[in-house]
């Protein structure tokens, strides 16, 4: 059963990933790399690799999309 629900979630990891590149608005492109960040925290922590699972939670779906958001909303022309 567990190995049904990874290789659910490896198929949404590379749907996520593929929409995060295709897409043309840098917003949806943030929040799907979220989606990808968050995602993979939930199968490293299906693997048993708490630590890691919690250093990509903290970096990847924390730190690095509110880095992405803040410089957004900067850097667009008002």
């Amino acid at each position: 059963m567990i190995n049904i629900f990874l290789v659910v979630l490896l198929l949404f990891l590379v749907v996520v990933g593929v929409y995060a590149i295709l897409t043309r608005s840098l917003i949806a492109s943030v929040i799907a790399l979220s989606v990808f960040s968050t995602t993979l925290t939930v199968i490293f922590l299906i693997l048993q690799a708490v630590d890691v699972a919690m250093t990509e939670a903290v970096i990847g779906a924390g730190l690095v999309t509110s880095f992405f958001v803040v410089t957004i909303n900067k850097t667009e022309e008002n």
